[in-house]
């Protein structure tokens, strides 16, 4: 039986790694779409005349299906009951169809208000946001089921830095979507990133077809090694583990509350490389870019020490106190310089590290396998929640109290915003999430969930 263990598909360090880089490769595009608009703020509000609320309404389509329509819960399930492979093939599928939906509503629908409204939103920012809903099933989705690929795959091995590696190489999507998308529009159009986008993510779904074929495999072998009749088998009345379990709601919020200071402050940070450190469109992505580049070395390397060390509870405790004081510096009126912002973005990109490198691998030593679809599923829809309505809360302040006149570049005369409120929303998320971690690391040590411990056993 040991021998037949050790000849697993997964047992081979060569086959769990090359899954690992075809699944991650699917969702460093998907990560590319996500992102591709969020540098073009200011050129939508010139050329298809959106305004920030417009901006906000379009990110907060995000969440639409996911949290109103609970399709996240419905796609854990699916995914406890029909697995990785049927689940990431259609969440794919979904990417694809959403994609098209988006880059159709920005390259032939008109941006004038003579086009017509949609329950009282322009059409063409209407049919963008119903793209980027369906999308946005498809890539949270499929996110849950990459994940759950990874703690398949890398049971008992370098879980931590298979997920470390994974969400480094999908921050990568989110750097070049921050840094190429601005240029494709100068040099091509507004649509044309989301072409660009839509393109990739086709090839990412061809990607995730040939891991199917290997996943099979292993699942083959791992049925044959199944003889001690443990049911592996899931049923809704598990769910209740899940539900019950106080450790798993913390890791939630945590998720929740650090995801909504992070993500949806990417949705604006080159408008804040504009309005306050007076850099230029085509060039103000690059430091938002700062961070997740950052991710490519910090993510796997803290993910690493996660594996052998352990301290996973203390390592989301640093990040969190990191973030506050990132958006804190963010909302000081002092050395408004862009050097300054990078360095900034810098500890970002540090903070963005140590969190998600301990709070991902910490949920199967809460959660059975057999529910980690479920489970992950469920913290997805709580962080869509932020990534809906944070967007959408950003764009009304802005709309609303943070317009502090108007600003001429080259000629074009655009609106100039204040960040300093938006900021401060930013930095109580960020404390809120460091009070929840400090509860984590308490219930792990009163019902010893193993988080301070090493993975690799």
């Amino acid at each position: 039986m040991t021998q037949q263990l050790q000849q697993t598909l997964r047992d081979s360090k060569a086959a769990r790694w090359t899954a690992l880089v075809i699944v991650s490769f699917t969702m460093m595009w998907g990560y590319f779409l996500t992102d591709a608009m969020s540098p073009l703020m200011t050129m939508l509000e010139v050329e298809m005349h959106w305004s920030s609320s417009d901006f906000g309404i379009f990110n907060w389509a995000y969440c639409w299906f996911n949290v109103f329509l609970f399709m996240l819960i419905f796609g854990g399930m699916i995914l406890d009951k029909l697995g990785v492979r049927i689940t990431g093939v259609a969440s794919c599928a979904l990417m694809v169809i959403g994609a098209f939906i988006k880059y159709y509503a920005v390259e032939f629908i008109s941006p004038a208000p003579d086009a017509g409204y949609i329950f009282g939103i322009r059409t063409q920012v209407m049919v963008a946001s119903l793209g980027y809903a369906i999308f946005a099933v498809g890539t949270e989705n499929c996110g849950i089921t990459v994940t759950k690929v990874i703690a398949k795959w890398f049971k008992g091995k370098e879980m931590a830095l298979a997920m470390g590696t994974q969400v480094a190489v999908a921050r990568l999507g989110t750097a070049l979507a921050m840094i190429v998308s601005p240029l494709i529009v100068k040099h091509f159009s507004m649509s044309a990133p989301l072409l660009f986008a839509l393109v990739l993510i086709g090839i990412g779904l061809m990607a995730y077809c040939v891991f199917c074929v290997m996943d099979s495999r292993l699942d083959r072998q791992l049925t044959a090694e199944q003889s001690d009749g443990e049911d592996d088998t899931f049923h809704i009345a598990d769910l209740k583990e899940i539900l019950t379990n106080k450790g798993f709601w913390l890791i939630a919020l945590l998720c929740l509350m650090f995801y909504s200071a992070v993500f949806p402050f990417m949705k604006y940070a080159t408008s804040l490389m504009e309005n306050k450190y007076g850099m230029p469109n085509e060039w103000a992505g690059w430091i938002p870019a700062l961070i997740p580049m950052g991710n490519l070395i910090m993510t796997p390397l803290f993910g690493g020490i996660y594996d052998r060390k352990g301290k996973g509870a203390t390592i989301m405790i640093i990040g969190s106190a990191m973030l506050i004081a990132v958006h804190v510096l963010f909302a000081l009126p002092v050395l408004n310089y862009w050097w300054f912002a990078a360095f900034i973005a810098i500890v970002l990109g540090v903070a963005f590290s140590l969190v998600p490198s301990a709070m991902w691998p910490s949920v199967p030593k809460i959660i059975p396998e057999k529910l980690l679809g479920s489970a992950y599923a469920l913290i997805f829809w709580v962080q869509n929640i932020g990534l809906g309505f944070v967007p959408l809360l950003i764009g009304w302040l802005l709309n609303e109290y943070c317009i502090a006149g108007e600003r001429v570049v080259d000629g074009q005369t655009f609106i100039q915003y204040d960040y300093t409120l938006p900021m401060c929303v930013f930095a109580c998320f960020g404390i809120i999430a460091l009070l929840l971690a400090f509860a984590l690391k308490r219930e792990d040590k009163r019902k010893g969930y193993g988080l301070e411990l090493p993975n690799i056993k």
